[in-house]
């Protein structure tokens, strides 16, 4: 599984097109009934949630073996605030379940198609420029973009086109009260050949826009494969990160002791910085009991 072919299932199935399940995942890697941990939630991490700066959210595509619905009961169990990457009729859903979406995504989705290329400037408008006054209407607040891949293109080229393609629309999406975040990916093991895939790239770009409705959204788990020095990196450069994203590294799965990231360390250092925005696990579960996995990242991750 991954998480273009995981997103582009749930938006067919969003669209009333059959999607096989087997097609997205395995049937071994069907989730098992989540229990409820009664003590740790009521004892510890609901209260600790209530005390820290940031919020919690969790990435739909990572759970697409269950039902939106299944999804959303375990996160109002874990005190998560958001759902994230969601498309307009699944925001409304976990709306309705009294839940967030902090991070929307762009329809269609294409991470590879991105707006360091001119040839694409004028269908990314037409796309991005359709969505955001649906998505203002929804409350929403970041709405995700890719660099797209360099194709021999230099940095500094893509950068400069990238600035053109979304002036514009960083433009609307001020008017409507939403930021665009641009994800660092890594080029290195899962998105060979994108553009954004270094904290300096991506400042650069928010730093020649010059828009607060303009900024990244950091991703623990690919900064790391790309460049580590997590929490130096967060200090130095947080006024430009809006989100945040995590797994573990190597593997992309659980954020636990099987992989080699501080997490608790790197989420004081988000603390202390004042941040008062969403970290969402992004990690593959590969547990028996996948959202088992999710309430100890959870635990984990709250100060």
């Amino acid at each position: 599984m991954n998480r273009k072919n995981a997103i582009k299932g749930i938006l067919a199935s969003a669209l009333g097109v059959p999607v096989a399940r087997d097609a997205i995942y395995n049937n071994s890697d069907a989730p098992q009934p989540f229990i409820r941990n009664e003590q740790a939630l009521s004892g510890g991490v609901s209260s600790k949630i209530s005390q820290q700066g940031y919020r919690h959210s969790v990435c739909r595509w990572t759970y697409s073996s269950v039902t939106l619905e299944e999804l959303c009961e375990v996160a109002i169990d874990l005190n998560i605030d958001s759902i994230e990457l969601l498309n307009p009729s699944d925001i409304k859903k976990v709306q309705q379940r009294g839940l967030n979406c902090a991070v929307a995504n762009s329809v269609p989705l294409s991470l590879t198609d991105g707006f360091n290329d001119p040839r694409y400037h004028a269908k990314l408008k037409q796309e991005y420029s359709q969505l955001i006054p649906v998505l203002a209407d929804l409350g929403i607040q970041n709405l995700i973009c890719f660099s797209g891949n360099r194709r021999s293109v230099g940095d500094q080229q893509g950068m400069e086109q990238c600035a053109i393609g979304l002036d514009p629309i960083v433009s609307l999406a001020q008017k409507h009260g939403i930021t665009l975040v641009m994800e660092l990916l890594n080029s290195k093991v899962d998105h060979k050949d994108y553009q954004c895939d270094h904290t300096t790239w991506g400042v650069g770009l928010c730093e020649k826009i010059g828009s607060d409705h303009f900024k990244l959204l950091y991703d623990i788990y690919h900064m790391q494969v790309m460049e580590g020095d997590i929490i130096a990196t967060i200090q130095k450069y947080h006024p430009y990160i809006a989100h945040f994203h995590t797994a573990g590294v190597p593997g992309r799965n659980e954020i636990d002791q099987s992989q080699e990231l501080n997490y608790p360390a790197i989420m004081r250092a988000i603390q202390d910085t004042g941040f008062k925005g969403h970290v969402a696990q992004e990690f593959i579960p590969t547990a028996e009991n996948k959202f088992d996995s999710l309430a100890k990242a959870i635990e984990l991750c709250t100060l």
